[in-house]
């Protein structure tokens, strides 16, 4: 009787020793996945004003009618995000984009951006119910920062400088400006190429 209660005994005890073997295994997988899988910013090409520089300064007739002022220091942040009317990722993040301003609160302007035709883009500012937004239209805006592919956002702080920038095509990707900004760099592929967050995903 006694033999087979330690038998027993010994028995449990290598299936828990096998079982924290195979935790550990797994948080060590998990890890590296995780690191794989990381969460993945928007695409920052590296042309046009750099992150940290100042923000080129323009002043721009807006649709209906006004003017408005960009770069420079201002009382909040300024999202300005390229677009245009035939561009169907444009339209799937227009209203990620009115979320995100009523998320930052008044921390942040969000104009938006294209060249082209006025009254199309009109007719597509009355049709989205983009009214709420500055809606500009300057081809040099776009070639000063540089922007080759839509949808393409910049994000330029309250003291007029650039914060973070990139192709944006999904939620994710335009939140990770904010992240950027939050954090204090660049962009999230920077953040995540630290090698402080490389050995806490290992």
């Amino acid at each position: 009787m006694n033999e087979t209660l330690i038998a027993s005994n010994l028995l449990l005890w290598l299936a828990v020793l096998a079982l924290l073997l195979a935790v550990f295994a797994l948080s060590r997988q998990i890890g590296i996945l995780y690191e794989r899988v990381a969460p993945m910013g928007a695409l920052m090409m590296d042309s046009g004003p750099r992150v940290g520089e100042a923000a080129p300064l323009f002043e721009l007739p807006r649709l209906g009618g006004g003017l408005l002022q960009l770069g420079g220091a201002s009382d909040r942040s300024t999202l300005l995000f390229f677009l245009s009317p035939t561009c169907p990722v444009c339209k799937k993040l227009l209203p990620i984009l009115k979320s995100a301003q009523k998320a930052e609160g008044e921390r942040l302007a969000v104009v938006l951006a294209s060249d082209g035709n006025a009254p199309e883009h009109e007719a597509f500012r009355q049709r989205a119910g983009l009214a709420a937004f500055p809606y500009v239209l300057s081809a040099e805006l776009g070639m000063r920062y540089q922007v080759s592919k839509l949808p393409y956002a910049v994000l330029v702080g309250e003291d007029g400088h650039v914060r973070a920038k990139g192709l944006v095509n999904s939620r994710e990707q335009l939140e990770s400006l904010f992240a950027a900004r939050d954090l204090g760099v660049a962009s999230v592929q920077d953040y995540l190429a630290r090698p402080a967050f490389a050995k806490e995903g290992a």
